[in-house]
């Protein structure tokens, strides 16, 4: 009988908490370990990407795909620098990534940026359709999507969700991108970006 086999090396990585035991792993915990295994070279959070302050002010877009290499966190926080009046404010989008990591912390009691993490393997969606055709003859056909626009599609949805939920709201920015994310993490139905997520697909998969 040979011994069972270690954890792999992306489960130490990212620390986690799965109530499954290792040697009979449950088919929820093989999905997620594959989701995590392609997306792993575009979620930038170990190594020298774990950033203490996420303004490192690097050229991520002066190349292709070199984005990949920023902080997870500090493009999320990009991503918040969204609709005129917010452009550029890099600052004040810290702050509030901030002191949504720090409500995390205290809502949930686990790592913040883990459950960022976890939000966008959750929210980025697996297929999508694309027009095909042309002379006027065009129709939809459906895609797989690739893991760096995963990626980037699932910050997109975050912070979409976010600032309209706070819009002419009585919540902080902070408040709301701490729910969104904390819902997309649990694949809840309330988050915006899971919502999204599951639109798209039941779109793409009528156009297979």
């Amino acid at each position: 009988m040979t011994e069972p086999m270690a954890p792999p090396l992306i489960y130490l990585r990212f620390s986690l908490s799965m109530n499954t035991c290792m040697n009979t792993p449950s088919p929820h915990y093989l999905t997620y370990l594959l989701a995590i295994l392609l997306l792993l070279d575009y979620i930038a959070c170990t190594g020298d990407h774990a950033t203490y302050l996420p303004h490192t002010a690097g050229r991520y877009a002066k190349k292709r795909f070199r984005k990949a290499s920023c902080p997870i966190v500090e493009r999320l926080v990009c991503c918040l620098m969204r609709k005129g009046n917010n452009a550029g404010k890099k600052i004040q989008a810290c702050r509030i990534v901030q002191h949504t990591l720090e409500i995390i912390y205290l809502l949930t009691d686990q790592n913040p940026v883990q459950v960022v993490v976890d939000a966008i393997i959750n929210s980025g969606p697996r297929e999508d359709s694309t027009r095909v055709g042309g002379a006027g003859v065009v129709r939809r056909q459906a895609v797989d999507m690739s893991p760096f626009r995963r990626v980037n599609y699932a910050l997109y949805l975050l912070a979409t969700g976010a600032r309209e939920a706070s819009f002419r709201n009585l919540k902080t920015m902070a408040e709301c991108l701490a729910e969104e994310l904390i819902n997309a993490a649990r694949g809840s139905s309330n988050s915006y970006a899971i919502k999204k997520k599951d639109e798209i697909e039941r779109v793409s998969k009528s156009n297979r």
